[in-house]
């Protein structure tokens, strides 16, 4: 498995893939921001909405390929205003179900710490559903729980979720 960064000109060629991704993890449940079913073209939609932010440089989006296959992605979302320069957010970690439990997000966060480190940011945060499957390995990496927000994410099914929110300092 290798893990390299997307960039807004391989975003086309990556497109159908990641689509896939998207709509297989937020069929298996995932909370990442979508509800089951997710609309015709609405992964896509979403990934293509973020070439402009690829190419501006304020968010950095990596891919887990097993081969040719794209199992895995993570980004970090910069924060752009002067008072947050030393920070970002880690956002849409997400591993296709039939990829989980390889280690793939571990090694996901582990390059999102690099990308971190090259931007100057020190500063970590990330949100997740309470009771995640996520919630232990962010854990076992040194984020610390700040704190949850009750009804925070609509559910496909029952009442929304409680979001916790963890940060990380990053060494200097």
């Amino acid at each position: 498995m290798i893990i390299e960064e997307l960039t807004a000109e391989g975003l086309p060629a990556a497109l159908p893939q990641l689509a896939a991704l998207l709509e297989a993890c937020v069929a298996a449940g995932a909370s990442i921001g979508f509800l089951h079913p997710m609309a015709p073209g609405e992964a896509a939609d979403w990934w293509r909405g973020l070439e402009g932010s690829l190419r501006d440089g304020s968010r950095r989006v990596l891919l887990a390929r097993n081969g040719e296959e794209i199992v895995g992605t993570g980004s970090l979302a910069l924060a752009g205003l002067p008072n947050g320069r030393h920070r970002a957010e880690v956002a849409k970690l997400m591993v296709h179900p039939e990829a989980r439990r390889q280690g793939i997000a571990r090694r996901i966060l582990g390059a999102l710490d690099g990308v971190a480190r090259e931007e100057g940011r020190h500063l970590l945060v990330l949100d997740t559903r309470a009771g995640d499957s996520g919630e232990p390995l962010y854990r076992s990496l040194g984020w610390v729980e700040a704190g949850s927000i009750p009804g925070y994410a609509l559910a496909s099914e029952g009442p929304a979720d409680a979001t916790v929110f963890y940060y990380r300092a990053l060494p200097r």
